[in-house]
């Protein structure tokens, strides 16, 4: 140990208690007074007045000036700026600390950490805010009663690539992360492989609770179709009708401070898992989404807290049903007389049924699941039409146009209401034709 530097001025303390104890040395305080005044025995005041004849400077810590046993040496120190204005700039302090043990082998406290580096000028990642007053709403009692779930747009492969979207759930009680997705952006296709996870890991939420995205559900103020009016139901989008069928309840947050719970954790991925991405090399969603999992598994062994009420509230798939059929896209569709049915590329043949009856004629609902494969179902039927393909890409929902692809419900409407439009019609309900000598009809007659 060094020794100690006499030459350091006292600090306040100790010329704080060289005042008391020159009163007592005068007489105008007793020890028992100069004790009460100093918070201490009278014992010690007793070896204070032995030590005092020095001055301020003998009544300070012996060890105060001397470098402590368990300082890191200078290198060290200076290896830790190193790699974090480096290999590790832009991380911050407490996940720094998380990564030099896993990566480097350097076990440092995060608070040792962030003491070196601020003694070495390296400015904190972001600066703290000055805390308001809030009104939080309290954790659900059991784990798997409530599902936040959403979707954050960001950079997350560094600021020199695209956004992409990250879409996950977490759990209300535990912040749990159940399930999550990396996706071009925001899409149905996200928000059922995150499901699909939540299910075949934990099982079926009691809710889920998210914004009012059109991707969950459909415009509410809208007047109801004809269609809607004849079957009593508004019609679903491909979550909703998902939702619906696994018998998970919706709530839609009215602002963003609603679902503060997945809010927060956007902030901690844009932070943990941007750093841990860059340093994998990851630049791909592809790559991003093998990588997810096993760092899922870490965040939540660090931030996962235990529910209230250790009994879980996670539900069994109903009779019936099972994930890969529910969390999929689902078309109605009519088959032909010829036993098939439209499709982009290319029409597809029915197999045979098993009760030998034919497919003719029928409204089917035709299921593309994630994979990429292609099943119809009817009631209690549901059989493969098509193979997984080798790559499936980026599913989206989506849009048809021909006849065969609407609800028997529309049909029925039309025919209920033959003079209703198809589609938009001018003002006044006049379509405007071009006359005799209108251009275009000259490029008509030369052709």
């Amino acid at each position: 140990m060094e020794p100690k530097d006499r030459a350091t001025p006292p600090d306040a303390r100790a010329r704080h208690r060289a005042f008391v104890l020159e009163h007592v040395m005068n007489g105008g305080l007793t020890i028992e007074q100069a004790a009460a005044i100093l918070s201490l025995s009278t014992r010690q005041v007793g070896r204070l007045l032995t030590r005092s004849t020095d001055g301020p400077a003998s009544l300070e810590h012996g060890n105060r000036g001397r470098t402590p046993a368990n300082r890191l040496d200078d290198a060290l120190r200076a290896r830790l700026v190193e790699l974090a204005t480096t290999t590790y700039d832009g991380v911050n302090r407490a996940h720094l600390a998380e990564l030099l043990a896993e990566r480097e082998g350097l076990e440092i406290a995060p608070r040792t950490l962030r003491r070196i580096l601020a003694e070495a000028a390296v400015q904190p990642v972001r600066t703290r805010r000055s805390p308001r007053h809030r009104s939080r709403r309290e954790r659900m009692a059991r784990e798997g009663m409530l599902l936040q779930v959403d979707g954050s747009r960001h950079r997350w492969f560094g600021r020199d690539y695209p956004f992409t979207t990250l879409v996950a759930g977490i759990d209300d009680a535990t912040s749990r992360v159940s399930g999550g997705t990396f996706r071009a952006a925001e899409d149905a296709a996200g928000y059922f492989t995150t499901f699909a996870q939540t299910a075949d890991r934990y099982g079926l939420p009691g809710a889920t609770y998210s914004d009012r995205h059109g991707i969950f559900v459909v415009e509410r103020n809208r007047p109801a179709t004809l269609a809607e009016q004849l079957t009593g139901k508004r019609s679903f989008t491909q979550v909703g009708r998902a939702l619906e069928a696994a018998g998970i309840g919706w709530i839609g947050a009215h602002s963003a401070e609603a679902k503060g719970r997945i809010e927060r954790l956007w902030n901690t991925l844009q932070d943990r898992l941007v750093t841990e991405l860059r340093l994998e090399g990851i630049t791909a969603i592809e790559d991003a989404n093998g990588f997810l999992p096993g760092f899922l598994l870490r965040h939540n062994a660090r931030f996962a807290v235990p529910a209230a009420d250790p009994a879980l509230a996670w539900r069994p798939w109903p009779e019936g049903l099972s994930t890969p059929a529910v969390f999929c896209f689902h078309y109605p569709r009519r088959v032909a007389n010829d036993s098939t049915i439209s499709w982009p590329d290319g029409d597809l043949a029915l197999p045979r049924r098993s009760d030998g009856r034919s497919w003719a004629g029928r409204s089917v609902i035709l299921q593309e699941r994630l994979d990429g494969s292609l099943w119809i179902s009817e009631e209690d039927i549901c059989v493969p039409v098509r193979p997984a393909p080798a790559d499936t890409g980026q599913l989206r929902a989506r849009r048809f146009r021909s006849p065969s692809d609407r609800d028997p419900a529309v049909d029925l409407a039309e025919r209920l209401d033959p003079g209703r439009p198809s589609a938009p019609q001018p003002p006044g309900g006049v379509v405007r034709r071009p006359g005799p000598d209108h251009p275009w009809r000259g490029r008509r007659d030369r052709s």
